[in-house]
C-alpha cells in the first residue's frame, strides 16, 4: 500500500490584514443597508412626531445703587438723603436670588403654570397655552390629594362645554364632574371654574378638543427652575442674560418676563422697608413732641397772664441781640442731645434687630454710617430668612454681625451724647457769663426766657420732623426698579431640538454602527469553526483540501449524475484538490483508500463520504463505499435499505462470509459505485477492528476497486478510527461550519501530531455562502444562468 507524507506547511506569524478584517463585515452589507434604512426610517419619524423645542433669551442690567453720580436721574434726590437703605450686593447674590425656588414659585402662581391645556387629537399633542378656547381657574387646591392622582395619571381632564352646562371628565377614569358655566366645579383636590377664552380665534377646522392638567406647585417649580439658564456676560460688568428652553415660545417668553418683574418688585419693598420704619418712627415723635409743645405753650400763656406782662423782648432787646448767636447755638446742641437720647431710648427700649430710623438729621456722620451698616445687613438677613431659617449658617452669620453693629451703633449714640453734654456744659457756663450782665433783668424776665427757650427747641425739632416726614414720603414714590431691562424676552426663530441634520446624522451612524456591533460581538464571542480562516489558523500545518456549502432544506443533499449544483461543483473542487495528495507509485497495481472520519456526530462525514464516492464514480471509476461506523451507521440516510443487510461487522465476525456476496449495488443511479453496509451492530467493534481479518478486507478491496471510500466512526468518542487509519492512504478530518468547537481542532492537531491519522486533510462541511474562502464563493456559479438582481439580493440574504 503506498503511503505518501505530505509535507507540513511552514507556520506563519499571525498577521492583522485590513482586507481581510473589512471583509468580515462588507460580506453582510445588507445588514448594514437594513440598518440604515431602519435607523433613518425611525428618525424621521421621531423628528414626525417629536414637539421642537426653541430657546428664549431676555438681558437685564443689575443697578450698582451705591455709584450714585450728579448725571444721573436719581441725583436731584442724593443731597436730600434719599433713596438711601439697601446696598448693592455682589452679582452673584442677585443670581442666586433670581434662581430661588420663592422667585420661580411666584412667577408660577402669577401665570397659572400649574394648569396646563393641550389639543387631544393632535399627533405631537403640543400645548395650547395661550391659545386655548378654555380657561381653568383653579379655588381651594389640595396640593396633597393632587399628588396622589398625580401618581396615578388621574390628573387630567377633558373639558366639554355648551350653553347650559360645564363637563369635565377624568381621561384615565372616565369619572364626569358637571356643572354650569361660570359656577365652580368641584373636583377631587380643588374647586375649578371654566371660563372661555375671549381671545381665542375658532380655526377652520373647529374648536379643539381641549384637555387640562392639574400639576404640583413643586413639580412644576422644579422643572423650571432646572429649565432656567442665568449667565454673567462678563465679569467686570453687571449685564446678565436669562434664558430657557420650552416648546412654548410664548410660554418662556412670559416666564423670562414675569421673572423680572418679581426680582424688581422685591427689590422695590426692600428698598421701602427702610423708608415705612423711617416714617412710622417720626410719626411717634411728632405726636410725643406736639403734646410737650402744648404744654409749653400753655405756660407760657399762663406765665404772661400771671404777671401781666405784654412785651418783655422789648425790654431786653439790647441783651437778646448780643446773645442771638449763643441761643442759636444753643438751639442746636438742644435738638442734637435730644435725637441722641430719642435713639438711645429707642434702642434701649427695643431689643429686637430691626431696621433703625435713618435720615434723622443726626450731623455725626460716623453714627449716620454706622446706621446705614446695620440696616443693610438686617435687611440681607430677612431676605435670606425668606427662604431659609434661623439655623442658616449665613443667617447665623449676619445675626453676630448685626448684633455688634447694633453695640456699635449704641456706643456711637453714646459718646456722641457725651459730646453734646460736654458742649451744652461750655453753652451753660457761658450762658451764665451773659446772665451776669442782664442781672438787672427782673426775675420774671428770666423765667419767661427759659420758656421761651424750650418753646422754641420743641417748635425746630417739630419742623425739623415734618420735612423729614415728607421728604420720606417722597422717597417712597420715586423708587426706582433695581434691574434695568436691556431686551425683553424673545424666542429664536429655528428650535433648537432636535436638530434634524444631526439626528439624520446620529441615525446614519448607529444604523452602521449596530450591525458592526453585532457582527463584532458574533465574531468575539463565538467558539465555532465557522470558515477555512478560523479552520486554518486552529491547525496551519494540516491543509483544507475542500470546502462544502450548505444545503438548503429544498435542495438534495446527494449529487446527481451531470449535477452543476454548488454541491456538485465543490465535490468537483475536493476531488481536483485529492490528486495532488494521492501519489500513486508506478509499482503499485491497487486503488487508493480514503478514510473520512470527524471529531464527533453530526459533522457530515456521512454526506461528504457518500458524494466524494458519488463524484468520484461519475468520473468512470469504479468505487467502493464502506461503512466503517459499526457502533452507529448512518448510510440508510443515502441508501435505504442499508442497515438491512450484511456488512463488515458479519464478515469480520463470521469466517464463512465471503466480501463478493456483501457488496450491494447502489441505488445510485451509477454502475461505477457499489456500497459495503456496516451490517450488524456487534457488542465489540474495537476487538472486530483488531482482527487480522481487517487487513485482508482493505487489501482485498483495494484489488477490486480504483477507489475505497471508509465511513468511520467519529475519533474522539471511539477509538475504531484510530486501529484501522493504518490502511488508509489518505485521511480525511469533516469540520462542520457553525457546529465544531474551535478547541476540538486542536484534538486533531494532537492526534496527527502523534502519528494517529495517515496524511490528513481537512474537509470544511456546511459552509454559509458568505464565509467561502478565496476562489470558491467566485466559481461556483460560473456558467450558470444569470439571475436578476431582486433573485440575487434575496439569495445574498439567506446566505448572510
Amino acid at each position: 500500500m503506498a503511503q505518501q507524507n505530505y509535507p507540513n506547511r511552514p507556520v506563519q506569524e499571525e498577521q492583522i490584514d485590513l482586507r481581510e478584517e473589512l471583509e468580515k463585515y462588507s460580506k453582510h452589507w445588507p445588514w448594514f443597508v437594513f440598518g440604515v434604512i431602519a435607523c433613518v426610517i425611525l428618525a424621521f419619524i421621531y423628528l414626525k412626531v417629536t414637539t421642537p423645542s426653541y430657546h428664549t433669551i431676555a438681558s437685564i442690567i443689575i443697578k450698582d445703587e451705591e455709584s450714585k453720580s450728579p448725571s444721573s436721574e436719581m441725583a436731584a434726590f442724593a443731597d436730600l438723603g434719599l433713596l438711601g437703605g439697601m446696598g448693592t450686593n455682589s452679582i452673584e447674590n442677585e443670581i442666586g436670588i433670581l434662581k430661588s425656588k420663592r422667585m420661580m414659585t411666584n412667577v408660577v402662581k402669577a401665570l397659572n403654570l400649574n394648569v396646563t391645556y393641550y389639543d387631544e387629537d393632535a399627533i405631537k399633542s403640543p400645548e395650547l397655552y395661550r391659545n386655548t378656547p378654555y380657561y381653568v381657574q383653579v379655588l381651594n387646591l389640595d396640593e396633597k390629594i393632587l399628588s396622589t392622582y398625580s401618581k396615578e395619571s388621574a390628573n387630567t381632564y377633558r373639558i366639554i362645554l355648551t350653553d347650559n352646562s360645564v363637563e369635565l371628565i377624568n381621561s384615565e377614569t372616565e369619572e364626569k364632574f358637571k356643572g354650569k358655566p361660570g359656577q365652580p366645579i368641584e373636583l377631587p383636590f380643588a374647586d375649578a371654574l371654566v371660563i372661555e377664552n375671549p381671545e381665542f380665534e375658532i380655526p377652520e377646522d373647529g374648536i379643539p378638543n381641549t384637555i387640562v392638567k392639574f400639576s404640583n406647585l413643586e413639580s412644576v417649580v422644579s422643572n423650571y427652575r432646572s429649565k432656567l439658564q442665568i449667565n454673567l456676560t462678563d465679569k467686570n460688568s453687571s449685564l446678565i442674560e436669562l434664558g430657557m428652553d420650552d416648546s412654548v415660545k410664548a410660554k418662556a417668553q412670559d416666564i423670562l418676563d414675569q421673572l423680572v418683574f418679581e426680582y424688581n418688585r422685591e427689590a422695590i419693598e426692600d428698598k421701602n422697608l427702610v423708608a415705612r420704619n423711617t416714617a412710622d418712627f417720626i410719626d411717634e415723635r411728632l405726636q410725643i413732641i406736639n403734646t410737650e409743645l402744648d404744654s409749653i405753650e400753655t405756660d407760657k400763656e399762663e406765665f404772661k397772664e400771671t404777671n401781666r406782662l405784654t412785651d418783655i423782648e422789648a425790654e431786653s432787646e439790647m441783651f437778646i441781640e448780643n446773645a442771638s448767636d449763643f441761643n442759636k447755638r444753643q438751639q442746636e446742641i438742644e435738638t442734637q442731645l435730644e435725637l441722641a437720647n430719642t435713639m438711645l431710648e429707642y434702642l434701649k427700649s427695643d431689643e429686637r434687630a430691626d431696621l433703625l430710623p435713618a435720615n434723622l438729621g443726626i450731623e455725626d456722620q460716623a453714627v449716620n454710617t454706622s446706621i446705614q451698616n446695620y440696616n443693610e445687613l438686617v435687611l440681607e438677613r430677612n431676605r435670606i430668612l425668606s427662604g431659609s431659617t434661623e439655623k442658616n449658617p449665613v443667617v447665623q452669620r449676619l445675626n453676630s454681625q448685626i448684633s455688634q453693629i447694633r453695640s456699635n451703633v449704641l456706643e456711637s449714640f453714646e459718646r456722641l451724647r457725651s459730646n453734646l453734654r460736654v458742649s451744652k456744659n461750655e453753652l451753660d457756663r457761658q450762658g451764665s457769663v451773659i446772665n451776669s450782665r442782664i442781672a438787672a433783668v427782673p426775675s420774671k424776665e428770666r423765667q419767661y426766657r427759659g420758656i421761651e427757650r424750650q418753646q422754641n427747641i420743641k417748635e425746630s425739632l417739630y419742623l425739623f420732623l415734618l420735612q423729614k416726614r415728607e421728604e420720606n414720603s417722597l422717597s417712597l414714590a420715586v423708587t426706582a426698579p433695581k434691574a434695568k431691562i436691556v431686551d425683553r424676552a424673545y424666542s429664536s426663530v429655528v428650535p433648537i431640538s432636535p436638530k434634524p441634520k444631526i439626528i439624520l446624522l446620529a441615525a446614519l451612524i448607529i444604523g452602521l454602527l449596530i450591525p458592526f456591533l453585532v457582527i463584532y460581538l458574533k465574531h468575539l464571542l463565538s467558539n465555532k469553526v465557522k470558515s477555512r480562516e478560523d479552520l486554518e489558523k486552529a491547525a496551519k500545518e494540516i491543509p483544507v483540501v475542500g470546502e462544502i456549502p450548505r444545503v438548503n432544506k429544498k435542495e438534495s443533499e446527494m449529487i446527481m449524475k451531470n449535477d452543476r449544483s454548488i454541491l456538485a461543483e465543490a465535490f468537483r473542487i475536493l476531488h481536483t484538490n485529492l490528486q495532488y495528495l494521492i501519489i500513486t507509485k508506478a509499482d503499485k497495481d491497487r486503488g487508493n483508500t480514503i478514510f473520512v472520519t470527524s471529531t464527533i456526530k453530526g459533522e457530515g462525514k456521512t454526506l461528504v463520504s457518500f458524494n466524494l464516492a458519488a463524484t468520484l464514480a461519475n468520473t468512470g471509476k469504479k468505487v467502493l463505499l464502506v461503512g466503517a461506523d459499526l457502533r452507529n451507521p448512518q448510510l440508510q440516510r443515502f441508501e435505504k435499505d442499508a442497515r438491512q443487510h450484511a456488512g463488515v461487522s458479519d464478515y469480520l465476525a463470521n469466517d464463512e462470509l465471503k466480501l463478493n456476496g456483501l457488496i450491494r449495488e447502489s441505488s445510485y443511479e451509477n454502475d461505477n459505485l457499489e456500497i459495503l453496509p456496516s451490517g450488524t451492530i456487534p457488542p465489540n467493534p474495537s476487538e472486530l477492528w483488531r482482527r487480522k481479518k481487517t487487513e485482508e478486507m482493505f487489501k482485498d478491496l483495494e484489488k477490486m476497486y480504483d477507489y475505497v471510500i471508509v465511513d468511520t466512526a467519529p475519533s474522539l468518542l471511539v477509538t475504531d478510527t484510530f486501529l484501522i487509519n493504518k490502511y488508509a492512504d489518505l485521511t480525511l478530518y469533516v469540520v462542520r461550519a457553525g457546529h465544531t468547537a474551535k478547541k476540538l481542532i486542536q484534538f486533531a492537531v494532537d492526534s496527527n501530531n502523534d502519528g494517529k491519522f495517515h496524511d490528513l486533510s481537512f474537509v470544511l462541511n456546511d459552509v454559509k455562502w458568505s464565509n467561502f474562502g478565496y476562489g470558491n464563493k467566485y466559481g461556483y456559479t460560473y456558467g450558470e444562468e444569470k439571475k436578476s438582481f431582486i433573485k440575487w439580493l434575496q439569495n445574498k440574504a439567506a446566505a448572510v
